[in-house]
């Protein structure tokens, strides 16, 4: 285990499955207490007992993070029952298969909101829940390759990306100074 980072409190969003859960049972090896956040209670109460198992704490938090006040609700919940928030992981987004030709309005909205809002917002929450207890944090964004890179039949999902890689920049900038690392 690292040292570092035993008994320190994460926060995840799209925690349930995939990726999410990936970083909930690795941070979870590492001795970190995990607050699981997505949708869908039932597959979060699988991952939290997959984390429970390594012998840290996890709880679940059901919150829709295009919505500000959800995520700020989540990491609440997260410091109150851990008794700490330190790492933030804005990991949640949904994927678009589509022609750009064919993409509507509210499926634009929709992605927008999530994958770019919703680490807006988590940002925001976390740096400032940060700044609120006087210390240090983490606050990790979740990429992909097509954040580098745009794709064909994948060019909204890779504008969102691109926007992640931008925000992430923008913050590390911002809140160097309050001793919060973005990345």
């Amino acid at each position: 285990m690292l040292r570092g980072l035993i008994n320190k409190v994460a926060l995840i969003t799209g925690a349930a499955q995939g990726i999410g859960r990936g970083i909930a049972l690795r941070l979870a090896q590492e001795g970190v207490h995990i607050g699981l956040v997505n949708l869908h209670q039932e597959k979060l109460n699988t991952v939290q007992q997959e984390v429970e198992a390594f012998g840290v704490k996890a709880t679940t938090f059901i919150a829709d993070i295009s919505d500000p006040i959800q995520i700020s609700d989540a990491i609440n919940h997260a410091e109150s029952t851990h008794n700490g928030f330190d790492i933030m992981i804005n990991n949640a987004g949904i994927a678009q298969v589509k022609a750009l030709a064919e993409v509507t309005p509210s499926e634009f909205n929709q992605i927008m909101n999530i994958n770019v809002g919703g680490v807006l917002w988590g940002i925001q929450a976390a740096a400032n829940k940060f700044k609120q207890c006087q210390q240090a944090g983490k606050i990790i964004n979740a990429c992909s390759i097509a954040g580098h890179e745009g794709f064909a039949l994948l060019g909204v999902y890779s504008a969102t990306k691109f926007a992640v890689r931008a925000l992430t920049q923008a913050a590390a900038k911002e809140y160097a100074s309050a001793d919060i690392t973005v990345k």
